[in-house]
């Protein structure tokens, strides 16, 4: 089982999804969950994954289960010297078990070793970065996912869970 995890801020609450999917060219969702949280960290510049873990074990644990690969809105590795960024950082809170996939939409500064894919019409590419799987692999992977345009649509759909914009279903 595949998820793909996000989390959204509004009033002081952290909204975190997580779509469940059988393999990466899945169309629909096997499962979704959404938990608030209301003890949320303060952002602090270069401790993103500070603000982010808890609401996402949070969500990973009310989906049951491990997963075997979990797909997270941002870096795995922040530059090409192996700095980790929130999916590195929730690989390891996983214990290692899980391999994780960062999907960025934004060039972080400087390099970061990702692979560029580009998806549907998009002349824009989405950044991939693993951990736990080999980076051509999910590079593949996330080219390969459902959907027309540059968002894969399980991707697009966890975003509008966690932001609220739409209720979550099996």
């Amino acid at each position: 089982m595949f998820c793909a995890v996000d989390v959204q801020y509004e009033n002081g609450i952290a909204r975190a999804a997580c779509v469940q999917f059988q393999e990466w060219t899945s169309v629909a969702s096997a499962a979704e969950h959404v938990v608030e949280v209301a003890e949320v960290a303060p952002y602090v510049p270069g401790e993103f994954f500070k603000r982010e873990l808890p609401p996402l074990l949070r969500v990973l644990e009310a989906a049951g289960a491990l997963p075997t690969l979990v797909i997270v809105d941002g870096y795995v590795w922040l530059d090409t010297a192996g700095r980790p960024g929130l999916g590195a950082h929730l690989h390891e809170a996983l214990g290692g078990r899980v391999a994780v996939v960062g999907v960025a939409k934004t060039a972080f500064r400087g390099e970061t070793g990702a692979a560029q894919v580009l998806r549907g019409e998009s002349a824009k590419p989405l950044l991939v970065s693993a951990v736990g799987i080999p980076l051509d692999e999910a590079a593949d992977g996330v080219r390969r996912m459902a959907g027309d345009h540059r968002i894969p649509a399980l991707l697009k759909r966890v975003d509008h869970l966690a932001r609220g914009l739409l209720g979550a279903g099996a």
